[in-house]
């Protein structure tokens, strides 16, 4: 049983509706404005695009009993940013006080493992879609914020933000001297860089994008042409009210609920048990590839019915025909599996990292239809595990791969490797784009719970790799990434 639906519109909390329909506003503001690098997007980091944490409890007896907790609290609870000078100043205390002669090469490397643990669930996948558009214009992407390197720089390089403003903290030998080096930015601190950094890089604030969210943010968002108040505060949401800027709300991802879990839960049953039902449906054949289609096409619309979630397809006729092919997809997801299995039916395999055999579940599954596993740290031992691959392909059986080698923390995609179009080279046959959006939101890069939602696939036409040099493939190669970026930043309408 299919659960894709018809394109029209989705049923919606009523909140949720507004909060579509304020963003998309923004969307088309920045596609008819101004363009260009001297036209600014700058974008305040806790509270606009990541939504942060609530400071820890019984903090300062942490501080005082475990160094390695200290660090991290003070990292993560001060990532929302304060909403009091008072605030602010306990932050500024407690990093002076338990930074004071810790390697600043300790800070870098705890807040990148805070980023990949944590901290990326928590950035608004509506900043992440602005910040993409602003890219797309030519803007001058900035991220600002009151708080210190280590907490900002990881998210402003998954967001691929290449400028960043924030407090720095002074550094002698290595270490931090428990000092702030220059002027915090807070409150006007943070106006003033911004002012700055306009001055220095030819930007034209009055045609300029500033989004933030607090009282404190006040004289930043002032500083531009086109101020947007994120989930503002009261404070804020009067002076936009007053002012006329436009106001975006940002929805926070939630904590699983127990309907999450139960979801989650008819989900691996459906999953298990249509895979079974697959397998003894085509039993009697004693055909392995018969019952491995079978297998793939039962377990996968199970899983969707167990689970509910949906499947909404654009350019499906793609997904059929020519095969054999190469499919490729942007990977988020662990529940990308389902999806592809989903869309693109029966007589296919793919190619998967060594990794994935531990599990215990789509490890199973996997070999049963036939997947080939990579190391990915052994170079040539994977250069040979795909040899295979290519006479898979001649003989009838398309094969999937995801070109970025793992599953991404954001909708951002990550550079393609080459082996996916060496394959297809090869085995003479196309490479199709399947591109996948909002898998990541229905289930978390690090987390096998199943949210409610929809999952969106376009298939892309196929690509034609006869007249492509092995040899010299990188710009075509970007080529089809760049079909990706386009794809989810202008969603295809069904016809």
């Amino acid at each position: 049983m299919t659960q894709r639906t018809s394109e029209g519109a989705l049923p919606a909390r009523p909140i949720q509706a507004v909060s579509d329909r304020e963003l998309d506003t923004a969307v088309d503001a920045v596609r008819t404005g101004p363009q260009g690098p001297h036209i600014a997007a700058v974008f305040d980091f806790g509270g606009t695009v990541v939504s942060g944490f609530n400071p820890p409890p019984l903090l300062h007896r942490m501080l005082r009993r475990d160094s390695q907790r200290a660090l991290t609290a003070t990292l993560l609870g001060s990532i929302r940013g304060a909403r009091s000078a008072g605030e602010y100043e306990r932050f500024l205390q407690h990093a002076m006080y338990n930074w004071a002669g810790v390697p600043e090469s300790e800070l870098e490397q705890l807040g990148a493992d805070l980023f990949r643990r944590s901290v990326y669930g928590h950035i608004y996948p509506e900043a992440w879609r602005l910040v993409r558009e602003h890219e797309a214009a030519g803007h001058t992407l900035v991220l600002v914020s009151s708080v210190t390197r280590y907490q900002v720089q990881p998210v402003a390089d998954e967001l691929g933000i290449p400028h960043v403003l924030c407090t720095t903290m002074a550094v002698q030998d290595g270490l931090l001297t428990g000092h702030v080096a220059g002027k915090s930015l807070w409150r006007n601190g943070k106006a003033d860089a911004v002012r700055r950094f306009a001055s220095s890089h030819d930007i034209d604030l009055a045609q300029s994008w500033i989004y933030a969210d607090s009282a404190a943010d006040l004289p930043l968002l002032q500083l531009a042409g086109r101020p947007t108040a994120v989930n503002p505060d009261p404070r804020v949401a009067l002076e936009a009210v007053e002012k006329n800027w436009p106001i975006l709300h940002f929805r926070p991802r939630q904590s699983p609920r127990a309907t999450d879990y139960a979801r989650t839960l008819g989900g691996f049953a459906g999953l298990l048990g249509g895979a079974l039902f697959g397998v003894a449906a085509k039993a009697h054949t004693k055909q392995r590839r018969q019952m491995a289609d079978s297998m793939l096409v039962r377990a996968a619309g199970s899983t969707l019915v167990g689970s509910r979630v949906k499947v909404r397809v654009v350019g499906e006729e793609h997904a059929r025909s020519p095969r054999p092919a190469v499919f490729i997809f942007n990977h988020q997801s662990q529940f990308d599996i389902i999806v592809l299995a989903e869309v693109l039916g029966a007589g296919i395999t793919g190619v998967a990292k060594q990794e994935v055999t531990k599990n215990p579940i789509f490890g199973p599954l996997m070999r049963f239809v036939e997947v080939t596993f990579i190391d990915r740290e052994n170079t040539v031992a994977a250069k040979a595990a795909l040899e295979p691959v290519v006479e898979t392909l001649r003989g009838g059986l398309s094969v999937v791969i995801a070109p970025e080698g793992t599953r991404s923390m954001t909708p951002r995609l990550g550079p393609f490797k080459k082996g996916a179009f060496h394959i297809a080279i090869q085995a003479g046959v196309p490479i199709i784009p399947v591109v996948i959006r909002n898998a990541g939101e229905i289930s978390w890069r690090n987390s096998a719970i199943v949210r409610k939602g929809v999952v969106d696939v376009a298939v892309l036409p196929p690509i034609d790799m006869r007249s492509w040099d092995p040899a010299h493939m990188d710009a075509d190669v970007e080529r089809v990434r760049q079909l990706f970026v386009e794809t989810l930043l202008n969603w295809p309408n069904k016809t």
